[in-house]
């Protein structure tokens, strides 16, 4: 991990992201928006009084074309933003301690950690039917350091990461000869 630093004798356990469905569900939007301009003419020909305007909407006009490109752009810019959260947003366990790694923007992340040897409870939270069946969830960790809770949104298999969560808090830490 280029993010943060490893201590000596620690190592990587789990990384874990978003669930992938919850990341097309977020690139659902940006789809519809990209279809809008070509889907258009055919609903405004349903319309009678509306039909007229379908001609406008043709890509032999120029400032149409322009207007389509812009259009195809913005939704492509908000698609590749959505991916690149998804990508770039992370939750690290290693064996001492859990990294949460957040891309806020395009150029602001923040990266905090909490020690293993300072959690104090790891709960489960999955709500709903698609949830449910497709095992996704939310993984809530209260440690007595200053940041009181992390919170883990859409984990794929709550109860798996809760319980290696679990495993690692409960075995000492390495000796790393402090």
């Amino acid at each position: 991990m280029k993010e943060f630093e490893l201590e000596p004798g620690e190592h990587v356990v789990k990384q874990a992201r978003k669930h992938w469905f919850l990341f097309l569900a977020e690139l659902l939007p940006f789809a519809l928006l990209a279809v809008i301009p070509f889907a258009l003419p055919g609903f405004l020909r349903l319309a009678p009084p509306l039909a007229q305007y379908a001609a406008f909407f043709t890509v032999q006009i120029p400032l149409m074309r322009a207007a389509l490109g812009v259009w195809l752009l913005v939704s492509w810019t908000g698609a590749w933003s959505a991916f690149t959260r998804y990508f770039l947003n992370a939750w690290v366990l290693t064996n001492e301690r859990i990294v949460d790694i957040k891309q806020r923007g395009y150029f602001s992340r923040e990266v905090s950690s909490v020690l293993l040897n300072r959690v104090q409870d790891v709960t489960t939270d999955v709500r709903g039917v698609l949830p449910s069946l497709l095992n996704i969830g939310d993984i809530n960790v209260q440690s007595a350091g200053a940041v009181d809770k992390f919170h883990m949104h859409g984990i794929p298999k709550p109860e798996q990461m809760r319980d290696l969560i679990l495993k690692y808090v409960s075995t000492p830490p390495s000796s790393t000869g402090i």
